[in-house]
Formats: C-alpha cells, sequence, structure tokens
C-alpha cells in the first residue's frame, strides 16, 4: 500500500444518528472551512467523489457501530458521531485515496469504544471494501 506524498482535495464528513428509527443526518465540507459545504436535507450541486465517498462510508460505519455495540449490549451515548476525511492525493505520478476517522463517544471507557470502533471496521462493507487498499488512521475521542 502506498502513502500519498502529496494531499490534492479533501472530502469531510460529519455523522451521527439522530432520533429514532436511526435517521442519519450528513454534513459535508470543504477543505479549509468549518461550514458544512453540503447537508443532505438540502444538497447543492456537485459535491465531490471525496465527499460523497466519506458520507456513504460513514452513514455505514455509524451503523456498524451501533450494531457492534447492540450485539455487545454497550449503550452508546446520545452525542456519539464519526468524522471521516477522505484525501485524494499524488505519490510520484499515480494517484490515491486515505482516509481518517475521528469517532466521537463521550463518557465511554477508552478501551470500551476502541473495541468498538475496530470491531465496526470488521463489520462495514465499505472498511471491508478498502482494507489493505487504502491507509486508514483511526482516532477514537471518549
Amino acid at each position: 500500500m502506498s502513502k500519498i506524498e502529496k494531499v490534492l482535495l479533501s472530502g469531510k464528513t460529519h455523522t451521527r444518528v439522530s432520533g429514532p428509527g436511526d435517521r442519519v443526518d450528513i454534513r459535508l465540507s470543504s477543505p479549509g472551512d468549518a461550514n458544512p459545504a453540503h447537508v443532505f436535507s438540502a444538497i447543492q450541486a456537485h459535491p465531490t467523489a471525496e465527499q460523497l465517498f466519506a458520507g456513504a462510508w460513514s452513514a455505514c460505519y455509524i451503523s456498524a457501530i451501533g450494531l457492534v455495540a447492540k450485539q455487545k449490549k454497550v449503550a452508546l451515548p446520545a452525542d456519539l458521531s464519526v468524522d471521516i476525511q477522505v484525501d485524494l492525493g499524488q505519490t510520484g505520478k499515480a494517484y490515491f485515496i486515505q482516509a481518517r476517522f475521528d469517532v466521537r463517544v463521550p463518557g465511554m471507557a477508552q478501551e470500551v469504544a476502541e473495541a468498538l470502533a475496530h470491531e465496526a471496521h470488521e463489520i462495514c462493507p465499505y472498511s471491508k471494501a478498502v482494507h489493505g487498499n487504502i491507509d486508514v488512521a483511526l482516532n477514537v475521542v471518549t
């Protein structure tokens, strides 16, 4: 697996579960701008491929965290969130993508939160699809 030497652009997402029925709200932001560029309740035209991939992956991944927590009988905090940044970059003349995850599980023991986050990667179809193909960094914050 190659590491990116130069990041060309990034797609960022902030995902959380909101309310009953496991509806997912996704906000897409542009690099260098804290304000969301795209909110799925009122999508602006032309989000980047990196934003769309990060958004789809984050929706799947946060659901996987919920499934793992349910199987382990672990209560998740209401303010659980996942931030994913997908970068498009180059190494030499070759193009690659990479991803960085920030999983926020306020109030949960660090080792429990990390176990949930890692197990979610094992069952999330997006995580399985890219496993061993791209660089993925996982950061868990409690």
